[in-house]
């Protein structure tokens, strides 16, 4: 029993990590620093910044007394106007969000057979590989979702906001927003989270051999 409950710290390692990893990669979803739109003054728009997300965008005018006016406009999943790119990432992020959960909750199953009832080690160690690769396909979400991201503000890719944003098809320039970088470290947690429960291993003093008894 010792010796199972002592080969059982990685997986409790990528428990711990992976739950990280689902909490960065639901507050980046929640964030809208995912691209910074920096916006001259026109006749039609005014000036300001912007903060486009995967489901909301804030808009950040200077204002009487340097004050700076803020607006936060949210997407409804029916909305016709974010891009390709911001829909697919919108369903990855999402995608993602619940592979985690679920990766989570066969660790937890997975770490009460090693815990509570070590006749089911065997189980355990399929537990622990499916949950594995629920993590690492999080991870992946993640990234593809990163990269879509990275590669519209590289290429100054414009959205056709509705004209009650009063915003721009373009700015003057964009860069890749904090919220990135949130999800960057989600992507790495869950994919470490997986790693780390591919390493599991039934010691052999757990696993069940038949006995023959003597006629």
């Amino acid at each position: 029993m010792s010796l199972l409950v002592h080969s059982a710290h990685r997986p409790m390692a990528s428990f711990a990590v992976g739950t990280l990893g689902c909490i960065f990669c639901i507050m980046s979803m929640g964030l809208a620093e995912w691209r910074v739109w920096h916006m001259d003054h026109t006749p039609l728009v005014p000036g300001g910044l912007a903060c486009v997300g995967m489901w909301k965008v804030c808009i950040y005018r200077p204002s009487s007394y340097s004050k700076t006016h803020i607006t936060c406009h949210l997407y409804r999943y029916t909305d016709a106007y974010p891009p390709p790119d911001i829909r697919a990432a919108q369903n990855l992020l999402l995608a993602a969000s619940l592979l985690g959960l679920l990766g989570k909750e066969l660790l937890a199953l997975a770490l009460r057979n090693v815990f509570v009832d070590s006749r089911h080690a065997d189980a355990a160690q399929n537990l622990f590989l499916a949950a594995g690769t629920l993590k690492v396909a999080a991870g992946t979400c993640i990234s593809v979702a990163v990269v879509c991201n990275y590669r519209s503000v590289t290429r100054a890719a414009g959205i056709a906001f509705p004209p009650s944003f009063a915003l721009p098809f373009k700015p003057r320039a964009q860069d890749v927003g904090n919220a990135s970088s949130v999800a960057v470290l989600a992507a790495l947690m869950m994919l470490l989270s997986g790693l780390l429960s591919f390493f599991y291993k039934v010691p052999p003093e757990s696993q069940v051999h038949p006995v023959v008894a003597e006629i």
